[in-house]
């Protein structure tokens, strides 16, 4: 299973996959059967850490804070929906292939799709499984990342305003699963102030 964890982690860094497509990619490209075990979402993302730490030090840090300076910038614009960010620019483990999960609270499910279409934007609807395993809209455009000036996916899901309660519950290791625009805010100046601390130690050990 570890072997398993491992294969799908460089997936998921290397290709951009979600934890499940690699898992199952790992699977087949290890020549193993279809009913193997697989190894759970926490020994995958334990693995995607070990990995952008042994290749991608020098440049997985910048991508990330690119991406949640551009994942900011759309909870702003999308703050009367309580934005709430995920997945992996949210955990820690984005690259430059990661798109950008939110998730937003409304009180009408309609109203974020009027307001894309006031901002000009076009987007497709589809239905995915929410945080509860209940089936949930999900609006998905794309968004110029002035950080890496690329094209990323930003993915919308909508869920019901009294839904946000289960939205604030942490995992079974007590962790935040994600966070609001002030939470962001917070990471964000903590990389940025790491970073200036990395570049001071350096300047004088120089």
């Amino acid at each position: 299973m570890q072997e398993i964890a491992a294969c799908a982690a460089r997936l998921v860094v290397e290709e951009g996959l979600e934890y499940g497509a690699a898992k199952r990619r790992a699977v087949k490209s290890m020549r193993l059967t279809q009913r193997a075990a697989l190894p759970n979402n926490d020994l995958v993302e334990h693995h995607v850490f070990e990995y952008l730490e042994m290749f991608c030090a020098e440049t997985q840090p910048q991508e990330l804070l690119a991406l949640r300076r551009h994942a900011l910038q759309w909870m702003g614009r999308l703050q009367a929906f309580r934005p709430y960010l995920s997945g992996a620019v949210w955990r820690g483990t984005a690259t430059r292939l990661s798109d950008i999960y939110l998730q937003l609270f409304c009180d009408d499910p309609k109203s974020t799709e009027i307001a894309l279409i006031n901002m000009n934007l076009s987007y497709d609807v589809t239905t995915v499984k929410g945080f509860q395993g209940e089936a949930v809209d999900a609006l998905s455009l794309h968004s110029m990342c002035p950080g890496l000036e690329e094209d990323i996916g930003i993915h919308l899901m909508i869920y019901d305003h009294d839904d946000v309660r289960g939205a604030l519950k942490t995992d079974e290791k007590g962790r935040s699963v994600r966070g609001d625009l002030s939470a962001l805010k917070k990471l964000i100046e903590d990389a940025v102030a790491h970073e200036d601390a990395r570049r001071y130690e350096n300047k004088r050990s120089s």
